[in-house]
This record gives structure tokens, C-alpha cells and sequence, in this order.
């Protein structure tokens, strides 16, 4: 019996001339719901006929290869004009770009994969990666870089059974951003003295997670003008918070590794949870609004930054990179800073990209392979890069300097020394992969494990109790998906 094919998620928002998937990345900033899982089997139909057509052979002599995307006519045309670029510096390989709509695409490749009609290369969001290598349809790209050539970060990429079968698009690390205004009146206010209370741009100096915490709890002050270090502080009427933590699960899987736990094993082959070490990390985050109050109470609502930053009445909170060019470095009205997270144990922060993939049921591996190597290269995806939403996946953009400072040399970014450091050197030095690269079903576990954590925001249950009482139900998901 063939296993479950997809529970893919997929990104429910996507950037105009978006190239390739956002995955959860953007996720609109709000918590995933898994899509439906199903079931391909013998029987399944016919793919129905696409957009465009896939061709493999062509009387011009070319090799011609589809490429399968979401989005709408816009998104489509801007991929296909990346296509267009593509098909013209060369004259063996044609790529057309084949539309399939958003909400019909897990179905859509079910289906066709069932047929044996795949596209020869397509967007995927992260967690459904390893859910199509499991099954075989994804080609083994291990050939694609040669040694010595300078290739994706090893971070980026998606193994399965120790092969690579995709590497992201872009390149995403989470961070601690903050509203340098509002911290400068703030501090003045209170006679703060700023330099102590600005996040760290360098892994170097980061704060210890009880520095983060004094840090924040000195910048939250409530309608009396009183900060939550005070004695006769308020924390029913809270003006300012002094921080925010995304609470979105994957987000907050980086605590966990940073106190020396995680959702799994290193491994990736053992479902760790509950363990003692991920427990106290998410309790530390669940405190700072519970017993510190320091933080918003957590919701959906102060996820992304445009809902916690954005508010202008929170100092600093964490989350992903994309956001200098998503809202940040466009839309904010205030001038902004970043910094390297807080920690534990160890300084670490994780990275994802949505990926594209070759399928294996393509004729033309090597030619797929060809297209998104080019495809990979950062001069061809240089708008979103520019803008802030996506960074460098190849290795050289963090070493090479003179590439480095094309990049971050950036009106939409800050100071340049600051995002130096506490983005380029934080990814290259400190990045984790996000567990979706090396574990299925991050999806479903992921959706109810948001369920489980809440128990612990809103203080029904400690952060231990909850995972335990929960740990069967989602090492049953995890072992369903990885044995």
C-alpha cells in the first residue's frame, strides 16, 4: 500500500513576482492549518489537462521542461518572464511555466503524479518536501553542484535517507527586530541608558535569556509611566511592551534548540517534545507575558511584526528576515534595528526557504537541474533579494565581502555593520536547519502542537504538563510519518 502522499501546506500569501514558494515563512504571519492528506492509489484519474501543456521533445531540437507554480495571472507572468530570460542566454532547454491554481494544487499533483504525469520541476512548500521523497517523486539533485563550486548552505538542504532531494529558494533566519524610536523615547522617558537596553547586532554579545528578559521588563511601561521592574507597576494596564516572541511553532522551535533540546532528536529519527530542556523553553516564553508581563498576552494577532512592531507600543520582537522586504524596509513609519535572539544555552537561530523541486517521473533530470541551478543564482532572483524579502542561498554571498556588501549595501536595509552582523554572520555562523528538512510531517505535528501550546499561554497548564499530557497524540503523528 502506498503511504499518504501529501499533507502539504502550502504558503497561503504570496509576494508579487514571488519566484518561488514563501512557504511558512510568510504564512500570512499566522499559525498553518495542515491541508487535508490524501490518499493516491491505484485507481486515481487521469491528470486533467494543464494551462500548458508539458512537452518534453520539440521539432526545434530543444529539450523543452515545465515548471509548475501557484499564484495568480501576475505571479504567473513574472515567472514566466524569469523563464523567458532563462530560454534565451541558452539554446538547449526551453522552460514553460505551468499555472495550476492555489487552492487546487495538492490535489492537482496528486493526481498527476498517480498518471505519471508530473511537471519536470515545480514549487513545493518546505513541509511537503520529504512527504514526495518518501513516495519517489522527488530526483536525487546530489549532481547538481560539483566540489569545489559554490553551492547552496548546507543548511538549505532537504535530505531524505541522507540524500539531497531540494534546496530552497531563498534563504530565511530568524532575528530579534526592534523600533529604534520607540526604544530611544522609551529610555529617555525612563533614563534608561539605550546602548544597554539595544539588542546585540553580533552572536558574540548576545543576552542571556534572564538579560532579555530585565532588558524587556525595563522597557514595558504602563499608564503610570511605571516599568515592570517597579513595585507598584500595573500589569493590567500596560502602554508599552517591552517585547514579543512569534509564537507561530516552528518559530519557536529555535528556544527549544537553544536549550539544548528540540521537537527531535538531531537525528531527526526520535520525537523529543516533552523533553525537560524544550519544556522549560517554551515556558521561559510563555512567562514573559504570564509572570514577567513583559509581553502581550500571545495570540494570533501579535505574531508578525506588522501586528507587534507595528502597533508601535512593543520595543522588539523576533521573527524572520523576509520582513525587511515584506513590511519593514516599504511600509514602516518608524526607523528600525536588528539584533541576534536571545539564548539559553547556545546561540543559535534556524533558517527555511521554500524550495523548488525536480520530480522523478521528469525525463530530463540534468536539464531541470540546469534550469534551477540558473534558476538558484542570485542575480536572477536580485529584485526580491534587493528588497529585503529573500537572501542569498549560495555559500559565497557570506564569505565573499565584496558580494556581501553588493547585497547589503541597501537603503531598505540598516545601518550596514548592524545587518553585517547581526543577519549575514548570525546565518552563516549560527544557523540551524528548521526541522522540516530533515523530518516528514511537520505539518500536522506542527498544527497540533499550536493547539497544545496554547493550554500554556494562557496558564491552564505548565509547559511540562502539557507536552506530556499531549506527547502521545504527537509522537503518534510524528511515528506515522517517519517509521
Amino acid at each position: 500500500m502506498k503511504k499518504k502522499l501529501l499533507s502539504v501546506l502550502l504558503c497561503t500569501a504570496m509576494v508579487a513576482s514571488l519566484l518561488a514558494g514563501c512557504g511558512s515563512k510568510a504564512s500570512t504571519e499566522a499559525a498553518p492549518a495542515a491541508e487535508e492528506a490524501e490518499e493516491v492509489s491505484e485507481e486515481a484519474p487521469a491528470a486533467e489537462e494543464a494551462e500548458a501543456a508539458p512537452a518534453a521533445t520539440s521539432d526545434d531540437g530543444k529539450v523543452h521542461i515545465t515548471y509548475a507554480q501557484w499564484g495568480n495571472d501576475t505571479e504567473t507572468e513574472a515567472t514566466q518572464a524569469v523563464a523567458d530570460k532563462f530560454n534565451a542566454e541558452q539554446d538547449q532547454i526551453v522552460v514553460e511555466v505551468l499555472k495550476i491554481d492555489h487552492d487546487n494544487y495538492v490535489t492537482k499533483l496528486n493526481t498527476m503524479a498517480a498518471a505519471g504525469e508530473l511537471p519536470d520541476t515545480g514549487i513545493m512548500s518546505e513541509a511537503g518536501v520529504l512527504n514526495f521523497a518518501e513516495n519517489g517523486l522527488l530526483a536525487d539533485i546530489s549532481t547538481m553542484y560539483e566540489e569545489g563550486e559554490a553551492k547552496p548552505l548546507e543548511c538549505l538542504t532537504f535530505k531524505f535517507d541522507g540524500t539531497p532531494v531540494a534546496y530552497s529558494a531563498a534563504n530565511e533566519v530568524l532575528n530579534l527586530w526592534y523600533n529604534a524610536d520607540l526604544l530611544k523615547d522609551v529610555c529617555d522617558k525612563q533614563g534608561l541608558a539605550i546602548a544597554k537596553m539595544t539588542p546585540p547586532a553580533a552572536a558574540a554579545d548576545a543576552w542571556d535569556w534572564d538579560t532579555f528578559v530585565q532588558v524587556a521588563q525595563s522597557l514595558t511601561i504602563d499608564i503610570n509611566g511605571k516599568n515592570a521592574l517597579d513595585p507598584d507597576f500595573d500589569p493590567d494596564n500596560v502602554d508599552i511592551y517591552g517585547c514579543n516572541v512569534n509564537s507561530l511553532p516552528w518559530q519557536l522551535e529555535v528556544w527549544a534548540k537553544s536549550n539544548g533540546g528540540g521537537y527531535y532528536s538531531a537525528d531527526g529519527k526520535t520525537c523529543t517534545i516533552n523533553a525537560a530542556e524544550t519544556a522549560e523553553a517554551i515556558q521561559a516564553v510563555a512567562d514573559l507575558s504570564l509572570k514577567y508581563h513583559c509581553a502581550p498576552p500571545v495570540s494570533s494577532a501579535s505574531t508578525a511584526l506588522s501586528t507587534s512592531l507595528g502597533t508601535e507600543k512593543v520595543v522588539m520582537s523576533t521573527d524572520g528576515a523576509w520582513n525587511v522586504g515584506t513590511y519593514l524596509g516599504p511600509d514602516a513609519k518608524y526607523t528600525y534595528g536588528v539584533g541576534v535572539l536571545p539564548y539559553f544555552k547556545d546561540k543559535v537561530t534556524i533558517c527555511t526557504g521554500g524550495p523548488n523541486v525536480v520530480f522523478s517521473q521528469t525525463e530530463h533530470p540534468e536539464e531541470a537541474m540546469t534550469w534551477l541551478k540558473w534558476y538558484y543564482q542570485e542575480e536572477n532572483s536580485w529584485s526580491l533579494i534587493e528588497a529585503g524579502t529573500w537572501m542569498p542561498i549560495l555559500d559565497s554571498w557570506y564569505t565573499d565581502q565584496a558580494k556581501t556588501d553588493k547585497w547589503i549595501s541597501n537603503p531598505n536595509f540598516p545601518e550596514k555593520e548592524m545587518y553585517q552582523t547581526a543577519v549575514v554572520d548570525y546565518a552563516r555562523d549560527n544557523s540551524q536547519s528548521t526541522s522540516w528538512y530533515y523530518v516528514n510531517g511537520t505539518e500536522e505535528f506542527n498544527s497540533t502542537l499550536d493547539t497544545v501550546f496554547s493550554y500554556i499561554w494562557t496558564g491552564d497548564m505548565t509547559a511540562q504538563e502539557a507536552l506530556d499530557q499531549y506527547y502521545d497524540e504527537l509522537n503518534s503523528i510524528f511515528e506515522e510519518n517517519n517509521m
